[in-house]
């Protein structure tokens, strides 16, 4: 079972969010909060596999409490709307494993929480992708993260890649690979740059520069 843990300020989206998410059987809905303080001790009381997070909510907001809960073994994704949130960069830095679009279509909302509780990302599909190009604010190439330079030059061109937004799949695609090669590459880059995930990975290569 996928324990799940909603956070939002509006009623009708909580509501919303429980009704798809409890008519699976295997992802159950164990707590609902109102504001990111709430959500925090919510998160620490009940321990959840996945904290779907409105990035505006009062009290504490959603940024502030991605941040208090990086390194706890819950997986944030934060829920975002297009056209209002300017906060995605700041989310992923903040240790979110990533971010949907509130009005997501049903299946796709159920997928990506299981697939965050399996430990994949949610920075493959082109509405992410068109996401962190509207709203990155490409900070100044800062120096190369430390362990760049152990870097095998396919392994930088994967990192590159992965940077930009690309699955595994379409990484192996673009690169004549296998799927599992592209997978070794991916694991062996996150261990040099002492990467935690592959969102990391995306933020460290915009801050670098390699993107």
């Amino acid at each position: 079972m996928i324990r799940v843990l909603l956070a939002d300020d509006q009623s009708m989206v909580l509501a919303g969010l429980h009704t798809i998410l409890s008519a699976e059987p295997d992802i159950g809905v164990v707590g609902q909060a109102r504001d990111g303080r709430m959500a925090v001790e919510l998160a620490r009381e009940l321990t959840p596999d996945v904290i779907l997070m409105d990035i505006r909510m009062p009290i504490v907001d959603g940024l502030a409490a991605a941040r208090e809960l990086a390194g706890s073994a819950s997986k944030v994704v934060m829920l975002t709307t297009f056209d209002l949130d300017e906060y995605v960069y700041e989310a992923l830095r903040a240790g979110a494993a990533g971010f949907l679009v509130k009005d997501i279509p049903d299946d796709q909302l159920v997928a990506a929480v299981r697939a965050v509780a399996a430990g994949d990302t949610l920075l493959a599909p082109s509405v992410t992708r068109r996401l962190i190009e509207a709203y990155v604010r490409r900070p100044p190439a800062a120096a190369m993260p430390s362990g760049a330079a152990e870097l095998t030059a396919r392994e930088l061109e994967v990192w590159r890649l992965v940077g930009a937004g690309l699955s595994n799949t379409e990484i192996a695609a673009r690169l004549y690979l296998g799927e599992a090669t592209v997978k070794t590459h991916v694991s062996r880059v996150l261990a040099k740059l002492g990467a935690r995930d592959r969102v990391q990975l995306v933020v460290l290569a915009y801050e670098s520069g390699v993107v």
